[in-house]
Protein backbone atom coordinates (compact mmCIF):
# COMPACT_ATOMS: atom_id res chain seq x y z
CA UNK A 1 0.00 0.00 0.00
CA UNK A 2 1.22 2.93 -0.62
CA UNK A 3 1.26 6.00 1.65
CA UNK A 4 -2.21 6.62 2.63
CA UNK A 5 -3.04 10.27 3.90
CA UNK A 6 -5.95 9.30 6.26
CA UNK A 7 -3.49 6.95 7.91
CA UNK A 8 -1.11 9.57 8.06
CA UNK A 9 -3.22 11.37 9.91
CA UNK A 10 -4.59 9.21 11.76
CA UNK A 11 -1.04 8.54 13.16
CA UNK A 12 -0.65 12.20 13.49
CA UNK A 13 1.63 12.31 10.52
CA UNK A 14 -0.31 15.13 8.77
CA UNK A 15 -1.55 18.13 10.66
CA UNK A 16 -5.86 18.34 11.05
CA UNK A 17 -8.41 19.53 12.72
CA UNK A 18 -9.90 17.12 14.69
CA UNK A 19 -13.14 17.31 16.06
CA UNK A 20 -13.57 13.65 17.81
CA UNK A 21 -11.29 10.59 18.10
CA UNK A 22 -11.61 7.13 20.02
CA UNK A 23 -9.77 3.86 19.58
CA UNK A 24 -11.50 2.81 16.05
CA UNK A 25 -12.34 6.66 14.38
CA UNK A 26 -10.85 9.74 13.98
CA UNK A 27 -13.29 12.90 12.53
CA UNK A 28 -11.61 15.80 11.06
CA UNK A 29 -12.15 18.81 9.74
CA UNK A 30 -12.74 18.71 5.60
CA UNK A 31 -10.42 21.15 3.89
CA UNK A 32 -12.17 21.33 0.87
CA UNK A 33 -16.01 21.57 2.46
CA UNK A 34 -18.60 21.50 0.64
CA UNK A 35 -20.68 23.25 3.29
CA UNK A 36 -19.31 25.35 6.44
CA UNK A 37 -18.68 22.26 9.38
CA UNK A 38 -18.09 19.77 6.56
CA UNK A 39 -16.05 16.98 8.36
CA UNK A 40 -15.18 13.39 7.70
CA UNK A 41 -15.64 10.45 9.85
CA UNK A 42 -12.39 8.25 9.14
CA UNK A 43 -11.43 4.61 10.08
CA UNK A 44 -8.19 4.74 12.12
CA UNK A 45 -7.64 1.47 10.47
CA UNK A 46 -6.74 1.30 6.50
CA UNK A 47 -9.96 -0.08 4.69
CA UNK A 48 -9.99 0.42 1.24
CA UNK A 49 -14.19 0.71 1.24
CA UNK A 50 -17.39 -0.67 2.83
CA UNK A 51 -16.71 -3.60 1.77
CA UNK A 52 -13.56 -4.27 3.78
CA UNK A 53 -14.81 -2.97 7.23
CA UNK A 54 -15.54 -5.11 9.66
CA UNK A 55 -18.97 -5.54 11.33
CA UNK A 56 -17.92 -4.83 14.15
CA UNK A 57 -16.55 -1.35 13.24
CA UNK A 58 -19.27 -0.69 10.96
CA UNK A 59 -22.01 -1.08 13.84
CA UNK A 60 -19.94 1.65 15.54
CA UNK A 61 -19.90 4.06 12.61
CA UNK A 62 -23.48 5.40 12.37
CA UNK A 63 -24.12 6.19 15.68
CA UNK A 64 -21.15 8.07 15.61
CA UNK A 65 -22.20 9.78 12.34
CA UNK A 66 -25.71 10.51 13.83
CA UNK A 67 -24.18 11.80 16.55
CA UNK A 68 -21.62 14.32 14.37
CA UNK A 69 -24.52 15.04 12.37
CA UNK A 70 -26.69 16.82 15.40
CA UNK A 71 -23.26 18.25 16.44
CA UNK A 72 -22.67 20.05 13.13
CA UNK A 73 -25.96 21.10 12.28
CA UNK A 74 -25.74 23.17 16.19
CA UNK A 75 -22.19 24.05 15.65
CA UNK A 76 -22.89 25.83 12.24
CA UNK A 77 -26.89 26.57 12.17
CA UNK A 78 -27.93 23.79 9.87
CA UNK A 79 -31.29 22.40 9.61
CA UNK A 80 -30.23 19.28 7.54
CA UNK A 81 -27.25 17.02 6.85
CA UNK A 82 -25.99 14.61 4.33
CA UNK A 83 -24.33 11.25 5.02
CA UNK A 84 -22.20 10.42 2.21
CA UNK A 85 -20.24 7.50 1.75
CA UNK A 86 -17.88 7.41 -2.23
CA UNK A 87 -17.04 3.42 -2.43
CA UNK A 88 -14.33 3.00 -5.34
CA UNK A 89 -13.43 5.48 -8.14
CA UNK A 90 -16.42 5.65 -10.49
CA UNK A 91 -18.41 6.69 -7.14
CA UNK A 92 -16.36 9.92 -6.67
CA UNK A 93 -14.05 8.33 -3.83
CA UNK A 94 -11.06 10.59 -4.07
CA UNK A 95 -8.70 8.53 -1.20
CA UNK A 96 -8.72 4.89 -1.02
CA UNK A 97 -9.64 4.64 2.47
CA UNK A 98 -12.83 3.91 3.59
CA UNK A 99 -15.05 7.27 5.27
CA UNK A 100 -18.30 9.73 5.41
CA UNK A 101 -18.74 12.91 4.66
CA UNK A 102 -21.09 14.55 7.30
CA UNK A 103 -21.74 17.73 5.66
CA UNK A 104 -24.77 19.95 7.00
CA UNK A 105 -27.11 22.06 4.77
CA UNK A 106 -29.11 25.04 5.48
CA UNK A 107 -30.46 25.20 1.79
CA UNK A 108 -30.75 23.32 -0.67
CA UNK A 109 -28.71 24.85 -2.81
CA UNK A 110 -25.60 24.25 -0.89
CA UNK A 111 -25.37 20.57 -2.89
CA UNK A 112 -26.14 20.10 -5.82
CA UNK A 113 -27.75 16.50 -5.59
CA UNK A 114 -30.77 15.67 -7.71
CA UNK A 115 -33.36 13.14 -8.00
CA UNK A 116 -33.11 11.10 -10.82
CA UNK A 117 -35.26 10.49 -13.71
CA UNK A 118 -37.83 7.87 -13.41
CA UNK A 119 -37.02 4.25 -13.49
CA UNK A 120 -38.63 2.22 -16.04
CA UNK A 121 -41.17 0.01 -14.11
CA UNK A 122 -40.98 -2.83 -16.35
CA UNK A 123 -37.31 -3.44 -15.69
CA UNK A 124 -37.44 -2.26 -12.38
CA UNK A 125 -38.31 -5.85 -10.62
CA UNK A 126 -35.71 -7.78 -12.45
CA UNK A 127 -33.14 -5.48 -11.25
CA UNK A 128 -34.37 -5.92 -7.76
CA UNK A 129 -33.80 -9.75 -8.49
CA UNK A 130 -30.48 -9.55 -9.59
CA UNK A 131 -29.79 -7.66 -6.31
CA UNK A 132 -31.78 -9.84 -4.48
CA UNK A 133 -29.75 -13.21 -5.86
CA UNK A 134 -26.25 -11.70 -4.57
CA UNK A 135 -27.65 -11.08 -1.04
Amino acid sequence: MSKCIFCEIANGRIPSIRVYEDEDFIVFMDINPVTEGHCLLVTRTHYPTLVEVPDELLSKALPLAKNLAVAAMLGVGATGFNVIGNNGPVSGQLVDHWHLHIIPRRDKSELPLKQGDPADLTKLPFVADAIRTNL
